[in-house]
């Protein structure tokens, strides 16, 4: 095969993959754009096979039967509360396999292939070593809190400083050691919730040390594809940061300015008592006092306790009389793995004449899109889910909220409480709904610690417990 045809097939399947991660950037395409990345991917493999004569290797076909083994024993056997952690490997994986075609071609080639070398065997490892973290941390093995350690700033300053002084001097050995002591380092002092956008950076550090293989082998369509991957992993780092007001900085500094000490009460489910009832619910309520910054809400109207026949009784009320009806997935969904307790709830709503809908944040989960996924894996309608940007002057008109899990992104303090992490970033605006019902484990704060005002208004209703259980009341109290 010339060159120029394989140049040709290149463009073409680097168009085809840039029409994929458009399609994915919607719902209801975006299954499709996935299929229509792989099948690009596809065909570039073939292709650069059959430039180079590969199909004649053993060793060569045996990598790719192993590869695709693997590959298609993940997409069967891993669970969606296991799909953070297998994103995690996958992007770690990506980054190994540049830094081992790096360390192939070290001081072969001229300069600029040789220093190309150097770069992706250093981003690649840093990427895999990260990325081992990253999935360590999303399953458990390893603290989810950040972990840092006395001098970190400086460990990690120091690291790449070496790293850099090494591919300056084509040194492979300190390149490949500092580069993966310095993903370990910046990983492991990134706390769970912000892992969402780690993800992210370490899938575009994946499309970095493609790229710059790429240069390095003299392979203008893995460069290509590579500074696609990069380009758009950015991009959408820089996206969740927005969404978070986080900067990166921050994030993979380990940064926060308040401290998780609340615990939780763990309590047995509890509730409020609205302050409305549930046929004045048309007419907005006022949102809660925000919390100050240093303490819980000091205005939130508080509410009475109640015994849990009144609770029933209200909830089945106020959840009988909704006509339109919003679901709020979180983190704490995915854990209680509640996605199909949350179907069957929209459905026995909807049955029962209400317009059911869905509000996602952009950072809800431990992955980008991580309540798409659950909800898709069950079969939620794609028209039923919507950005913040899209529901959040809705919520006000509604009967009801129903938070599954959800915490720091429903967290009015977001708006008031100064100097704290989630100060100033963009939250779903559940405290303006005249009634809320709240399905999470317990009162404890979110990640960012910072007490929640929605817990102490006398709007909402708190069903602490497993979302699974609590879900399962509701669905009893409306049979």
């Amino acid at each position: 095969m010339s060159d120029t045809v394989y140049l040709i097939i290149g463009i073409l399947t680097v168009l085809a993959v840039l029409a994929g991660i458009s399609a994915m950037s919607r719902v209801r395409s975006a299954r499709a754009g996935n299929l229509i990345g792989a099948i690009a991917v596809a065909v570039v493999l073939v292709v650069t096979m059959c430039k180079h004569e590969l199909f004649g290797q053993p060793m060569v076909l045996v990598a790719l039967i192993v590869g695709a083994a693997l590959g298609a024993f993940g997409a069967l056997r891993v669970k969606m509360i296991q799909m953070p952690q297998f994103v995690a490997v996958l992007n770690g994986l990506g980054g190994l396999a540049s830094a081992l075609v790096a360390y192939g071609s070290l001081n072969v080639g001229n300069a600029l292939e040789q220093y190309a070398s150097q770069v992706a065997l250093a981003v690649g490892l840093v990427t895999a070593s990260g990325s081992a973290v990253a999935a360590g941390k999303l399953a458990r093995m390893l603290p989810q809190r950040p972990v840092i350690l006395k001098g970190h700033s400086v460990i990690v300053g120091g690291l790449l400083l070496l790293t850099v002084i090494a591919i300056i001097a084509k040194a492979s050995t300190p390149v490949l050691i500092a580069s993966l002591l310095f993903g370990v380092f910046f990983s492991i002092r990134v706390g769970g919730a912000d892992m969402p956008i780690t993800i992210s950076l370490l899938n575009s550090l994946s499309g970095v040390a493609g790229g710059v293989a790429g240069i390095a082998i003299g392979d203008p369509v893995l460069t290509c594809i590579g500074g696609v991957v990069g380009a758009s992993g950015l991009l959408l780092t820089q996206i969740m940061g927005r969404a978070m007001n986080r900067s990166l900085a921050n994030i993979l500094l380990g940064r926060t300015t308040v401290t998780a000490s609340a615990k939780g009460t763990h309590a047995k489910p509890a509730a409020t008592t609205p302050a409305a009832a549930p046929e004045a619910a048309a007419a907005p309520a006022e949102a809660a006092e925000a919390p100050a910054a240093d303490s819980a809400p000091a205005e939130a109207e508080p509410a009475a306790p109640m015994s849990a026949e009144d609770r029933s009784a209200l909830l089945k009320e106020i959840l009988s009389a909704a006509k339109d009806v919003i679901i709020v997935p979180g983190y704490g969904m995915a854990l209680a793995q509640a996605q199909a307790s949350v179907k069957k709830l929209a459905d026995t709503l909807t049955a029962r004449g209400a317009k059911v809908r869905y509000a996602i944040h952009p950072v809800a989960g431990r992955m980008p899109g991580h309540m798409n996924v659950l909800l898709c894996e069950v079969d939620v309608p794609y028209e039923q889910l919507f950005e913040l940007d899209d529901i959040n002057s809705d919520f006000a008109a509604c009967d009801v909220v129903v938070v599954v899990g959800a915490n720091d992104t429903i967290n009015p303090a977001a708006n008031t409480a100064e100097g704290t992490p989630i100060y100033g970033m963009p939250v779903l605006a559940v405290g303006d709904a005249p009634h809320t019902i709240v399905c999470n484990l317990d009162d404890s704060p979110g990640y960012a610690g910072v007490p929640n005002s929605l817990y102490q208004s006398s709007k909402s209703l708190l069903m602490f417990g497993d979302a699974k259980d609590t879900l399962a009341e509701l669905l009893d109290l409306l049979k």
